[in-house]
């Protein structure tokens, strides 16, 4: 069954526009009368409606997305990774990729922020934070002698990389994440989703910066 939340965050919003919606409705029925109940039930019926429709056009599956765009010995891959963007594992499963190719690497970095803060819109901090890791990710890379490029995507991760795929056709897409048991998107069946929802090679990479950490103390 298709799950109708695309995040956590999205639930909650739901569940406090149901609570404000029928609030509405009760105080312009209690101020005024029913007639005034039923104009507010209205238009805030047609409200939700639109907002429904133009939900599930920004929906539609990746298969409109442009195709990738490769020559011959080229290869597009599209990169989605947040606090583990800077990971050592990470850039080695992106050279192992990109080795014999032209490889052109995308990195989208979804902005993530806490569910109060993605209400009132206030994602200017998440912004910051995960441009700096992107900033740095791409900077190894470049190092590394890989053309890479990149983004802040949206929080959702999923939405992340669909709208990613919309102008970047990717030939393979790499998820990394934390470790099992430490990973936000492994517990959301944020890869599983990825693998059921696009139609290209997905390459799962676990990086454990705390690891990495206590190896480069050594």
């Amino acid at each position: 069954m298709r799950n109708p939340f695309r995040s956590e965050a999205e639930a909650y919003r739901f569940v406090l526009g149901t609570v404000a919606y029928f609030a509405s409705i009760v105080i312009a029925t209690v101020a005024g009368d029913k007639w005034w109940g039923l104009g507010v039930f209205v238009v805030l019926s047609l409200a939700v409606l639109a907002w429904f429709f133009h939900r599930e056009a920004r929906e539609r599956p990746p298969a409109a997305a442009p195709r990738s765009r490769s020559g011959e010995g080229e290869r597009r891959i599209l990169v989605v990774a947040n606090e583990t963007v800077a990971g050592a594992a990470l850039r080695e499963e992106i050279r192992k990729a990109a080795e014999g190719y032209d490889a052109h690497v995308h990195v989208v970095c979804p902005a993530l922020n806490s569910p109060l803060k993605h209400w009132t819109s206030d994602e200017d901090e998440a912004r910051a934070v995960a441009q700096d890791r992107l900033d740095g990710s791409l900077r190894e890379l470049r190092q590394l002698g890989i053309d890479a490029h990149g983004e802040i995507g949206d929080p959702d991760p999923l939405q992340a990389t669909e709208d990613a795929l919309r102008t970047f056709g990717a030939d393979v897409i790499i998820v990394s994440t934390h470790p099992e048991g430490r990973s936000n998107w492994l517990e959301r069946g944020v890869v599983t989703g990825a693998r059921e929802r696009f139609a290209l090679p997905i390459t799962h990479v676990v990086v454990d910066l705390e690891a990495e950490a206590r190896v480069a103390q050594v």
